[in-house]
This record gives structure tokens, sequence and C-alpha cells, in this order.
């Protein structure tokens, strides 16, 4: 796939993608859509991969659809997301509940890290609220701004918000698309780290994904990730406990566990 509103980079065992498309301030469009579940799918696909950073180019992470897009569908009456037929399918295949658009990233291999470094509303902020960790830029605005636009809570809002900031202030933010910003919502559970500036927060997410690739048996990251998220999709205490128990004896008969138990014995840095 030809890439125009996104771009990509690797180093190492880290990747870093950007929204790309700072004319319009990263605006969402079907074609930003597409690619970036195209470049994520690519990216899941190379075991070399253990960590990917997600930001936007500035001045801005992602400030919600394309007005053209929005005015293209209250024209046409009906909502589409703009992908192709069959487009990539990253994250996909582990469980139902993660089978539709953002809700893969639970199911995706490797970490996500969002780096918020601007302003993030709509479809931009459920982007950056499914990243499994989150650093933002302090003065960086952020808003549902769905209803100002006389839409109901987009793409998941409204199951994942309430589980990070509590029901009472996602129903603030949910009803009411009112800005507020990073620092303003610094103690609310949103963020991971919030740092003073869009640089800044980059940099952060970058240190802590380091900080996985150096210190973390990759086996280990993505068993705990998919744990995390199963987790959240059932109601059993027990279920969970017996399931990790299951996986306990699993990863025991790998060569990461063995070199993780070797390294603790020796008083070194783990070699994965």
């Amino acid at each position: 796939m030809e890439l125009k509103a996104i771009r990509h980079e690797t180093d190492g065992h880290i990747a870093t993608v950007w929204l790309h498309r700072p004319h319009r301030h990263n605006a969402w469009t079907g074609r930003m859509h597409a690619e970036f579940r195209h470049v994520m799918d690519e990216l899941e696909r190379d075991p070399e991969v253990r960590v990917v950073v997600v930001t936007g180019t500035p001045p801005a992470f992602c400030v919600g659809g394309d007005s053209d897009a929005l005015a293209q569908h209250a024209a046409q009456g009906s909502y589409d997301t703009g992908l192709p037929p069959e487009p990539a399918r990253p994250g996909r295949r582990v469980r139902p509940e993660y089978d539709d658009d953002f809700a893969w990233m639970m199911g995706y291999r490797t970490p996500i890290i969002g780096a918020i470094n601007g302003a993030v509303a709509g479809v931009g902020l459920s982007l950056a609220l499914f990243c499994d960790l989150r650093f933002g830029a302090a003065p960086a605005k952020l808003t549902t701004a769905a209803p100002k636009l006389g839409l109901p809570a987009e793409y998941g809002l409204s199951w994942i918000l309430p589980r990070l900031v509590g029901v009472a202030r996602a129903a603030d933010l949910l009803m009411s698309g009112r800005v507020v910003t990073v620092a303003d919502t610094e103690s609310w559970g949103l963020w991971n780290g919030v740092e003073p500036d869009g640089e800044a927060a980059l940099a952060a997410a970058l240190d802590y994904a380091h900080l996985l690739v150096d210190t973390t048996g990759p086996s280990a990251v993505s068993t705990t990730k998919a744990q995390l998220y199963h987790d959240l999709h059932r109601h059993a205490a027990g279920d969970s406990v017996a399931d990790s128990k299951r996986l306990l004896d699993e990863a025991m008969r790998t060569a990461e566990y063995r070199e993780g138990v070797a390294a603790l014995r020796e008083q070194r840095a783990p070699r994965f």
C-alpha cells in the first residue's frame, strides 16, 4: 500500500508510527484508517518488533474526523468508515470481542504506547485510549467532540473511557464534549506520564518502550497483555487464577524463563 497519511520507522525492536496529515492536524480519514491498519498488521507480523509507539506528526495527535468527510456523511445520511472491502486485520482472530475497529488493539501481539503530543478529539481520542499505555503533553487539548456534532459516543469510547476514569468522569466528557487538557486530567487515570510538551511526550513513550525491550521477556509481556484484556471481558476471579496457573506452567518450560531465573541468580540484566 502506498502510504500518504501514515509514516513509520523501526529502530531495533521498537517501531514508531505517525498519523501523518499535519496540514489538517492529522484529521482522520478513511485512507488514514486503512493505512494505519495496514502498517500495524505488517509490524505485528515482524518478529523483531516488540513495542509499537503511536503518535502524530506535530502539531497535533489527531483532531478527530476530517471535516470534509463529516460533511460527506451528512450529505449521504449515513456513516462510512472509508475502508476497502478487505482491510488489513491486525490483532484479530484472538477473541470475538476484539473483532472491530480499535478493539483489535487489545488482541495485538505487542504493547502499543500512545504518545499524545498535541490536540486529540473524537476518533483520535478513541485510538489514544485503546493504546495500552499513554504519555501526554500537558498543554494538549482533548475532547470527545461527538455531542457538539449531534452524534453519540463513537468507536468504543463509551466502553473504554469509564473503565479508565470511572463512570462519573466519563459521563461528563461523553455527554458534554467539553474541552479539557492533559494537565487537567493528570490524576484521572488516563496517563502513564504527563510531560511538558509533545516532544517530551514522545521521548517518554520511547523511553518506556526501551525499558520493556531492555528488561522484560517478549513472550512474558505479550502473554501478560493478553491476560489483562481477557480478564476485562470475564467476570470470575477464579477463572483468571486458573488461567494464570496454566500460563505459568507453560512459561516455565521456555528458554525465556530459564534466562530470567539465571539472570536473577547471577545478579545481572537478563538477555532476552
